[in-house]
């Protein structure tokens, strides 16, 4: 019985699977990337771009984008800003913060008391800490007397850095 995964009224079939699993780790770097993975998944180069084209709008395929390396671009600095703030204005604040151009993530999480009051998490890139420390504080700014307390936690190594992969 094959898996056949439905987001937003499209239903997946093998021939979208394969474009998934010929792109998730980048498109090819050539002058024709979508003829390349046409021809490994057996298709039509135009076939692959319809489907690529249905997929995102459907939401199976988030972007299709570059993804730059922070570390190689020298921000090197990641630090984990995690605030609490009232619970009822959590969604407005979280879209503020959300949209700033150095946040690469911003999530709303539960609370764990007594020892853990935050329930807004916001990821915060910079070349060194000091930067990361001045956008923790445009961030307060934003969130004014709604930020009771927060924290900064910074990465001291990667282990893994992927989104999900579908195996072949």
């Amino acid at each position: 019985m094959l898996y056949r995964p439905q987001v937003r009224g499209l239903i997946m079939d093998d021939l979208d699977r394969a474009i998934v699993v010929a792109t998730q780790e980048g498109l090819p770097l050539s002058l024709r990337p979508y003829d390349d993975v046409a021809r490994s998944v057996g298709a039509e180069p135009s076939e692959v771009m319809t489907r690529m084209k249905k997929m995102l709008e459907s939401g199976v395929i988030r972007r299709n984008g570059v993804v730059p390396n922070h570390y190689a671009l020298g921000y090197k600095a990641n630090g984990m800003t995690v605030w609490d703030v009232p619970d009822d204005q959590i969604s407005a604040l979280g879209r503020r913060v959300g949209a700033l151009d150095f946040v690469s993530h911003c999530y709303h999480r539960p609370r764990h008391l007594p020892d853990w009051p935050y329930n807004l998490f916001c990821m915060v890139h910079g070349r060194d800490h000091e930067s990361v420390e001045n956008h923790t504080r445009q961030i307060l700014t934003i969130l004014g007397d709604a930020a009771r307390d927060h924290r900064i936690l910074y990465s001291t190594r990667i282990l893994k850095k992927s989104g999900l992969r579908l195996q072949a």
